[in-house]
């Protein structure tokens, strides 16, 4: 209450001050008993100007409740004279009105010689005022909380409502039940993003469980078959062919290649396993491409002799690039097994192309398109675009998941195309320009490359 007091005085001061200003302004203008009238009408204050002691303009007939002449305004008279006698500009105080019980404020104003202006006003105690206003206040209040508390109970209702649904419905998610769908028609567009957001990772935990259960199943397979190859002809050389030297050597290379077929799948195994949780070192050095691309058509050669594959390269020389050799090498290994695996015709296409700062790779086969949503997981382990199984010729299944990753190590673009004739995997590496400086370096990829 006490600076509710302070805080009302000092309004009423100020404003009162201001319309001193804004008599002092006004003196001798034109309009000047009009502007008075208005002042003293609108801003509900006494206005009196005093010229050699004599009234000049008083606000008595316009002013409502006008109290400076008024008897019962103690010493008003006196205040006046003190001002006048004591050459100041400005002057403040405070009176009693015995009549109405209330203090009246007065602020006189100096306009020039013997012109002065006193402009008063009555400072109404607000004690009781305030009292009405902050039972009012309660009251209001009270009913605000109310009606913002059943409000909020409402709108709590209606947001959590289908908050809970879809909790219900994630739950079932989490039990594997990738058969639900979360409810979209709601009218609170987050909630219906919410749910669209779950519909999609539900899709995408759906693909990934059943990419799962492909994989347990080609890897059983791939670990399967192997052994089953080696205990029959392992048997068959102890119990039939150990004395028949053709049948015995035959049964024992049997035995190697699938050894080293299941020592191949633990590599690669390994290997994308290292290259997806980043313990890859990425040991950059300069080398030709050219000829690291011919190293690897030579391991290819058998396929040359025996199946009469054909592979078809069209280079160019002295094509400097900066990678990790043995890195790049098994990419190239990869994608060229890969091609092989599902050409229909034997015929391998690959081409070394310049593209400004870069060279582009291209390895291309012959065979049926591969389709869209094929070609959105076909860097997937395992992953295959005809689901009925079959044993590759090549590599194990893990070739273009490998791929993927030590392309991504390099920060290499890399990709593939499709259409009905031919598919393309290609991949893009940095050249390297200082050819003068780092000849030690490109002889020693070379020696790397012929080893």
């Amino acid at each position: 209450m006490l600076f509710f007091n302070m805080y009302y005085e000092k309004t009423k001061n100020k404003n009162v001050s201001s319309i001193a200003k804004t008599i002092k302004k006004s003196y001798n203008s034109d309009h000047y008993q009009m502007v008075l009238d208005m002042l003293s009408y609108r801003k509900d204050v006494c206005i009196e100007i005093f010229t050699d002691n004599a009234i000049y303009y008083s606000s008595d007939s316009v002013s409502r409740g006008c109290v400076i002449n008024d008897n019962e305004v103690v010493d008003m008279a006196k205040y006046h004279n003190h001002f006048v006698k004591s050459d100041k500009d400005i002057v403040s105080y405070q009176l009693f009105n015995s009549r109405y019980k209330t203090k009246v404020l007065v602020y006189g104003v100096k306009l020039e010689n013997d012109t002065y202006a006193f402009i008063s006003t009555s400072l109404v105690p607000i004690a009781e005022t305030f009292n009405v206003w902050r039972n009012l206040f309660i009251y209001i209040s009270v009913v605000v909380m109310l009606v913002s508390f059943l409000l909020a109970y409402f709108v709590s209702r209606r947001i959590s409502r289908p908050i809970v649904k879809l909790n219900k419905t994630s739950k079932e998610m989490v039990k594997g039940n990738y058969n639900i769908r979360f409810d979209t028609n709601d009218s609170i567009v987050e909630i219906n993003e919410l749910a669209t957001t779950l519909n999609n990772l539900n899709d995408e935990l759906s693909k990934t469980e059943m990419l799962r259960r492909e994989l347990m199943a080609n890897v059983s397979h791939d670990l399967k078959t192997p052994l089953t190859l080696i205990r029959a002809n392992a048997e068959m050389v102890k119990d039939i062919n150990y004395n028949k030297k053709e049948k015995r050597n035959a049964n024992l290379q049997v035995i190697i290649d699938e050894v080293n077929r299941l020592n191949l799948l633990v590599e690669d195994i390994l290997s994308l396993s290292k290259a997806q949780s980043n313990t890859i070192d990425i040991k950059r050095e300069v080398f030709d491409i050219d000829e690291l691309i011919r190293t690897v058509l030579e391991r290819f050669q058998v396929l040359v002799e025996k199946n009469n594959f054909n592979f078809n390269y069209k280079s160019i020389k002295n094509c400097i690039v900066y990678a990790d050799i043995k890195k790049i090498e098994q990419v190239l290994y990869n994608l060229i097994s890969n091609a092989v695996n599902y050409s229909s015709d034997k015929l391998i296409n690959i081409r070394l192309k310049n593209k400004g700062q870069k060279v582009l790779i291209e390895i291309s086969n012959n065979g049926d398109e591969i389709s869209k949503d094929d070609l959105n997981h076909i860097w997937d382990k395992y992953y295959k675009v005809d689901k009925s199984y079959h044993r590759v010729t090549l590599g194990t299944g893990l070739g273009l998941s490998i791929v993927k990753n030590l392309l991504e190590l390099h920060h290499f673009k890399y990709g593939v195309i499709s259409n009905k004739k031919k598919t393309t995997f290609y991949f893009e590496m940095d050249k390297y320009e200082e050819v003068s400086d780092d000849s030690k370096n490109i002889s020693e990829g070379r020696k790397k490359i012929s080893n």
